[in-house]
């Protein structure tokens, strides 16, 4: 499901937007930094302060998360399901992934959040269909980004 240029882009651009859903169907927006890719359709993140969005997930399990290559104008859409796991009930192919990752902030973790991708999709600036090409957007983007 997870396409190579959408790993690249969750990767290196990994702090996502994650939406979920309140117990009044509000939607709820929070970003988080902390991804790591397991599989093909398996993402997750840790829960260092989230309480919203663990009380969200609890009640109601779907969730989206969006990463965006701020550089091409590109961006990731994961859609699926999000399991809370205690990191004293995580296993290990979860835990030491994000121990050795994220070291410096391991004693505050707490549980992580393992995402089953149901969905996922490439969205594109609307720059790319009046022709603007991906190495363009990006040095115009780095340009600003550098004039800060």
């Amino acid at each position: 499901m997870l396409t190579a240029e959408m790993k690249y882009i969750i990767r290196n651009f990994n702090a996502g937007s994650v939406a979920t859903v309140d117990v009044n169907g509000r939607p709820k927006v929070s970003p988080k930094a902390t991804f790591l890719i397991f599989d093909d359709a398996t993402i997750a993140f840790a829960n260092i302060r989230s309480p919203g969005t663990i009380a969200n997930l609890r009640c109601n399990s779907s969730l989206e998360v969006c990463f965006t290559d701020i550089l091409s104008r590109k961006a990731v859409r994961v859609s699926g399901t999000g399991e809370v796991v205690l990191i004293s009930d995580a296993p290990a192919n979860i835990r030491y992934p994000f121990q050795e990752g994220w070291d410096y902030l391991a004693d505050q973790i707490s549980a992580f959040i393992v995402i089953t991708v149901t969905a996922a999709e490439m969205i594109l600036s609307p720059a790319y269909d009046c022709g603007l090409k991906e190495a363009d957007l990006k040095k115009s983007n780095l340009e600003k980004l550098n004039a800060l």
